[in-house]
């Protein structure tokens, strides 16, 4: 997919002048080797903890870098974005200590800790739309209204130059690294970092990763018309529309593209939080979940993972977490038929206490089943140390003559 540009929008060097201007203003984040994650995916795993700055997520590189290159009258009228959440944060926060009044539209769907916080930062939040596309139509009409100066998320020469601080601060904490995998919603992380992290190693080999239910710049580059809609964990890049700028850099860097699914992304989410004891958020994880759907494209591979956010709704984390332990057999909903008749339950719980299973929830169901009158329905809920102990309790019902069937995830 790579292919030569002449002159390109962004270079290394424009890179460079914005390290040189954001540096001691966003936190220079560690890049760390996985030693877990590198076994589990058999690659060598270094992560980019970019959810370690101050808002949580990358964009405020690429935020300050466009605010600080703003002439004065800009500034004092104030600035407008459209953002699913982070480049809202970073622009906000930003703003705020720059003096510049910010405007945000974000969509309704946002996580709320992601519209709390912007509003925390001082900035002005309009909810308009259900996708950052909608969102983005209202915020340039507010932008005529009021004569604010528009910040685009990804499609802008200085946001992207901004980006791509990242890769000069990996290559040069892990100059061995030879593969990077970069989440792409419109372009401009991959478009900055793969920009520069080019320059600096031309055989560096860089995999932008979509998600399956958003893969439009998947599906522009590769001549495809695939939609791109859905309610996917990773919202911060799920957009419709790759950037006019952002698809011809990455046209021209990108090495390939890799979709991933969804529990992909949730197993991701969980294995970070267990294994490295961070928080990201859908798009943060799906770097790794490219290593996790794709292992034969990066086996063997030197590869940079950006965790590039980590801004994560608590009640949603928690749900991606619980059903990790389900996909992984820790917890299990097993449907048992039994007779209507005393001591049903107790003959069954037996069984679970010589397993050693820990029953969570019970739930009888008379009514609503095409059994028989005088049967019924029992789903238990419960917790067992990995799917071997749970298989080996599936085996001990059946073998006593129950009716088992496991609820299983999509």
């Amino acid at each position: 997919m790579t292919n030569a540009t002449t002159s390109p929008p962004v270079t290394l060097e424009d890179v460079r002048a914005a390290a040189a201007r954001i540096a001691g203003k966003v936190v220079r984040t560690p890049t760390l080797k996985s030693i877990t994650l590198s076994k589990m995916t058999g690659a060598e795993v270094w992560l980019k903890f970019e959810n370690l700055q101050f808002t949580a997520a990358y964009k405020e590189r690429g935020a300050l870098n466009k605010l600080l290159l703003m002439g004065d009258n800009a500034l004092k009228n104030g600035v407008i974005a459209a953002s699913a959440g982070n480049h809202a944060q970073g622009l906000a926060y930003h703003g705020a200590r720059l003096g510049v009044p910010v405007t945000i539209v974000m969509p309704r769907t946002t996580p709320t800790i992601k519209v709390t916080q912007t509003q925390g930062h001082g900035a002005t939040v309009v909810l308009e739309g259900e996708t950052f596309d909608a969102a983005y139509a209202h915020a340039r009409t507010l932008e005529t209204e009021r004569g604010l100066t528009f910040v685009h998320p990804f499609d802008d020469a200085e946001i992207i130059a901004g980006q791509g601080t990242i890769a000069l601060e990996m290559l040069a904490d892990a100059p061995d690294i030879d593969c990077l995998a970069i989440p792409i919603g419109g372009g401009g992380l991959l478009s900055g970092v793969g920009t520069a992290a080019k320059a600096l190693k031309p055989g560096l080999e860089v995999i932008g990763v979509q998600a399956e239910l958003y893969p439009s710049m998947y599906s522009l580059l590769n001549g495809l018309d695939m939609p791109a809609e859905g309610d996917t964990l990773a919202e911060g890049i799920a957009v419709k529309s790759p950037g006019l700028l952002t698809r011809e850099i990455v046209r021209a860097v990108a090495d390939d593209i890799v979709l991933v699914a969804e529990r992909h992304l949730e197993k991701s989410v969980a294995l970070l939080l267990e294994i490295e004891k961070t928080v990201v958020e859908g798009a943060g994880a799906a770097g790794l979940a490219a290593l996790l759907a794709h292992p034969e494209k990066f086996a063997g591979k030197t590869v940079g993972i950006v965790l590039c956010g980590g801004n994560i709704d608590t009640r949603l984390l928690a749900n991606v977490l619980l059903r990790d332990l389900a996909r992984s057999g820790r917890l299990a909903r097993l449907r048992i038929r039994l007779q209507d008749r005393p001591g049903a339950l107790f003959h069954v719980a037996r069984i679970f206490d010589e397993q050693s299973v820990n029953i969570l929830e019970l739930a009888h169901q008379r009514i609503f089943t095409n059994l028989p009158a005088k049967g019924l329905s029992l789903d238990v809920e419960c917790e067992t140390r990995d799917r071997d102990h749970l298989d080996r309790l599936v085996a001990a019902l059946v073998a006593a003559g129950y009716e088992v069937t496991l609820i299983e995830l999509g």
